[in-house]
């Protein structure tokens, strides 16, 4: 599942292309940066791998270049919440929570997608901490991930789940290219209450169902029902 890859002649190496998606390793003391190149391990992962899992122990801090992950929490019964998805430029709050905290993941993490990311070990991610920079860096975009999840939790508690559907659909497109199940993962529900739901929908001329696609047709509709919690009769 990890690989080291090599640059096409003319492209940006590994190292480019991560401090453009990083501008912050250019702020760090040349003894650091130097430090933290020396360190990277470069994996490659293809899409639909986990790369973390609940109660593993955390070997290092992601730096993703290419691709999305999508970080999970999930129960017992196979259900799962999807929490945050991390892209290029982007930082994993559960990593840096369990490499300060010393503490093993509490959640899952999958590619979406074939992605390319840099892992900083442990020892190192330490050793940056102790750089104003860097240490900037990773709390403040810990305190966008927090916005983030304090959102996520509001609409899970106070949003009824047509409500959150609606909003899921608006926020695709007229035309979605999607399964039932991919957006009951998406809301943390299950694939037959999706469904229903849709289909209620469907019937009331808010959507039209097709295989593997939905089809927006009162988008108005569907903004007042995410907004408001009623639906038409």
């Amino acid at each position: 599942m990890t690989t080291h890859t090599d640059s096409a002649p003319g492209a940006p190496t590994e190292t480019e292309r991560l401090e453009r998606c990083y501008p912050v390793l250019s702020a760090l003391s040349p003894t650091a940066r130097s430090r933290l190149l020396h360190s990277a391990h470069w994996m490659r992962v293809p899409a639909g791998a986990m790369l973390f899992d609940d109660r593993q122990a955390c070997e290092g801090f992601p730096f993703v270049v290419e691709g999305t992950v999508r970080v999970s929490k999930c129960a017992p019964s196979g259900r799962e919440l999807p929490l945050y998805r991390v892209g290029p430029g982007e930082t994993c709050i559960i990593s840096s929570s369990c490499l300060l905290g010393h503490e093993d993941y509490n959640a899952r993490g999958v590619t979406e997608s074939d992605t390319l990311l840099m892992l900083l070990p442990k020892p190192v991610f330490e050793e940056m901490m102790g750089e104003r920079a860097f240490r900037d860096f990773v709390f403040h975009l810990f305190a966008e991930r927090i916005a983030d999840l304090m959102q996520l939790i509001e609409e899970v508690a106070f949003r009824k789940l047509d409500q959150r559907l609606a909003a899921l659909l608006l926020g695709k497109g007229r035309l979605l290219h999607t399964t039932h199940q991919q957006l009951a993962d998406e809301l943390g529900s299950v694939r037959e209450i999706v469904s229903r739901l849709l289909k209620s929908f469907a019937d009331q001329g808010l959507v039209r169902l097709g295989r593997e696609q939905i089809e927006i047709i009162a988008p108005a509709e569907l903004r007042r029902l995410s907004s408001e919690g009623s639906i038409r009769r």
